[in-house]
C-alpha cells in the first residue's frame, strides 16, 4: 500500500514538474487579468463613464442565442492558452508576454476613457433571452473600451497561426471561433464597434512588440518562479 502511494506520488510529482510552466503562466495570466479588470472597475467607480455606440451599432440586431458564444468562450481561451503555454519557450514566452502587455495597455484604456453602453430591454420570454439577462446581471456596462473578450479571443488565434505543429483545421477552427465571438458581443449588446476594433488591433500590436520585449518577460518567469 506504502509503496503503491509512494509511486502516485513520484508520479503526480512528475506531472507537475512536467507542466510547471504551463501552470505559473496560465494561473498568472489569470490573475493579473483579474487585477486590472476590477482594480479598474473601482478606481472609476464615481466617474463620468462614456457611451461609444455608433449609429452602425444600432442596426446590428439584438440576437440573444449568441450568448452561448459568449460563454462558450472561456472553453476556448483555456484550450488554446493551455495550447500556447505547451509551445516552444519562446514562442510560449512571446504569447504570454503579449497576453500580459496588452492587459497593462488595457488599463490605462479602461482609466483614460470610462466607457459604457445602453443595453435593450430584453422581455424574459425565451430561454436565450433569460439567460441574456443574467449575462446583464452579473457583468456591469463598463471596462468596455477595448473588449477584453475580443482581444482575448484574437490572441488564442494570434498564437497559432504560424506555429506548424498546430494542424490547420484547428487554426481555422480558432480564426472562425475568435471572429464569432467578437460578433457575439455585438449581437449581445455587451460592446460595440469600436471596442471590438481596437481590441483586435491591441491584439495584434501587443503581440508584435512582444516578440521584440519577450526577454523581459522571460526573466520575470525565471526570477519569481524558477523556471
Amino acid at each position: 500500500m506504502n509503496r503503491k502511494f509512494g509511486y502516485k506520488w513520484e508520479n503526480g510529482l512528475e506531472v507537475l514538474k512536467k507542466y510547471k510552466y504551463s501552470l505559473c503562466v496560465l494561473i498568472l495570466a489569470f490573475l493579473f487579468n483579474e487585477f486590472v479588470y476590477y482594480l479598474a472597475r473601482y478606481i472609476n467607480l464615481n466617474r463620468m463613464h462614456y457611451n461609444l455606440t455608433l449609429s452602425l451599432d444600432n442596426e446590428i440586431p439584438v440576437m440573444p442565442w449568441t450568448t452561448i458564444l459568449y460563454f462558450g468562450c472561456f472553453l476556448f481561451w483555456t484550450i488554446n492558452y493551455f495550447i500556447c503555454s505547451r509551445q516552444s519557450r519562446k514562442n510560449s514566452d512571446i504569447f504570454f508576454c503579449s497576453d500580459f502587455l496588452s492587459k497593462i495597455i488595457c488599463f490605462f484604456l479602461f482609466i483614460i476613457l470610462p466607457s459604457t453602453n445602453i443595453r435593450p430591454l430584453i422581455q424574459p420570454g425565451t430561454i436565450w433571452n433569460q439567460i441574456l439577462l443574467f449575462l446583464y446581471k452579473i457583468d456591469m456596462p463598463d471596462n468596455l473600451f477595448p473588449s477584453i473578450h475580443c482581444l482575448v479571443s484574437w490572441l488564442c488565434w494570434i498564437g497559432l497561426r504560424n506555429q506548424k505543429q498546430i494542424k490547420t483545421g484547428y487554426k481555422i477552427f480558432s480564426f472562425l471561433m475568435a471572429i464569432a465571438i467578437c460578433i457575439c458581443t455585438l449581437t449581445t449588446k455587451q460592446h460595440v464597434i469600436v471596442d471590438v476594433i481596437a481590441a483586435v488591433g491591441l491584439a495584434e500590436v501587443s503581440y508584435l512588440i512582444s516578440k521584440k520585449c519577450y526577454r523581459y518577460y522571460s526573466k520575470f518567469i525565471h526570477y519569481f518562479f524558477h523556471i
